[in-house]
């Protein structure tokens, strides 16, 4: 069977070609976009979680010891709190041994 190629079929073709590429392209953006997001809540939770650790560090301390501890370094050395720093920037203010400290922690 002969089949005769005409330039309208090969134009038909490229169009094709090409909007199959260009569908293939735009999945692989969303798909890295998507990504990205997941990978940012993911940090964000992180730092929550370590915040939140932190805390309670500081709330066990202030049962045990009847005051909250004056620096995040004093909750490393005597109640076993482990962060990864490089990972989080962690911020502890203490205002005074009867005040909860304020705590931030931000991913870097």
């Amino acid at each position: 069977m002969y089949h005769q190629v005409t330039a309208d079929s090969q134009r038909a073709r490229r169009r094709k070609r090409t909007a199959i590429s260009v569908a293939v392209a735009a999945c692989l953006v969303a798909v890295a976009l998507i990504a990205g997001a997941a990978q940012a809540s993911a940090r964000e939770q992180g730092a929550a979680s370590v915040r939140n650790a932190i805390l309670e560090s500081a709330k066990q301390c202030c049962a045990v010891e009847g005051s909250y501890p004056a620096s995040y370094q004093y909750l490393e050395d005597h109640y076993g709190l482990r962060v990864n720093d490089t990972d989080y920037v962690i911020t502890y203010e203490s205002f005074a041994s009867n005040v909860m400290p304020n705590v931030v922690v931000v991913p870097r």
